[in-house]
């Protein structure tokens, strides 16, 4: 046991590293676990992904019941979410399974537009002041009532798809659009928000990669071992720290995020 904490020391301080981003953002998750694997450790693709995301749903899973602890998970937006998400994850898992994974050209290209859109998400959070005044002067230009609804489903049926097939998306996409269809939330509420709706996503997800072989095991007990501590921890940071600093780590970490995808 001694031996494989030694030999798991990298995988460990990872975890830590990304469950304390996870739990005070909600961002960072796939966008950040997944590159690391692969660049740094030189993890096959693959693995990573399905690792990763049973790695997230089992971390997210902390962070979630954290986030209900302090009152920062809206259910009605998570229940939408996942009405679209699951849909289309169970699709994408089976589309997998028979046509097998797609191109490395291809999920770069993924990439890249999610971080473009990360990096986006970032620079309004920096004028986030600015937006909600220009939203409260034009509501008409936001979806509300059964449209917004729709709008919510809609977004959890392409994270699902993103998901499946990357394991990047359910943090920093679902930030970037729960933020933007729901402007008045705090940083805290869509960072709880985010984390409550990619645990059945990415519990579904991990649970299709381990049936196509793609789930390392020894590997994924070393990440939550430093994760589960940090994400607790995070969760907690984001409820005691003023707004200004969580809504400033959230855009810091979101910059870095999307600066690593563009740049892969």
């Amino acid at each position: 046991m001694i031996q494989f904490f030694i030999d798991s020391s990298q995988f460990i301080l990872s975890g830590a590293l990304v469950g304390l981003l996870v739990g005070m953002t909600g961002v960072g998750g796939g966008s950040l676990m997944t590159p690391l694997l692969t660049i740094i450790f030189g993890v096959a693709p693959t693995t990573a992904v399905g690792t990763d995301l049973a790695f997230a749903a089992l971390t997210k899973g902390f962070g979630t019941a954290a986030h209900r602890l302090h009152g920062n998970v809206r259910w009605n937006i998570v229940a939408l979410l996942c009405i679209g998400s699951i849909t289309t994850a169970v699709l994408s898992i089976l589309t997998l399974k028979y046509v097998g994974p797609v191109s490395k050209d291809f999920t770069h290209l993924i990439s890249l537009s999610i971080g473009v859109s990360v990096l986006l998400t970032a620079a309004s959070l920096l004028f986030r002041a600015k937006i909600l005044k220009w939203v409260q002067a034009n509501p008409n230009y936001l979806p509300s009532g059964f449209a917004l609804k729709l709008a919510t489903i809609a977004v959890g049926a392409v994270i699902g798809v993103l998901v499946t097939i990357s394991s990047i998306g359910a943090g920093a996409i679902g930030a970037t659009l729960i933020l933007i269809l729901y402007p008045h939330l705090r940083a805290a509420e869509v960072a709880g928000t985010d984390i409550a709706y990619a645990v059945p996503l990415t519990a579904l997800a991990g649970i299709g990669h381990w049936w196509l072989g793609n789930v390392h095991f020894d590997l994924l007990f070393g990440l939550l071992i430093g994760s589960v501590p940090a994400i607790w921890l995070g969760a907690k940071l984001s409820s005691t720290l003023s707004e200004k600093v969580t809504r400033m780590t959230l855009a810091s970490t979101l910059f870095l995020v999307g600066i690593k995808l563009v740049c892969s």
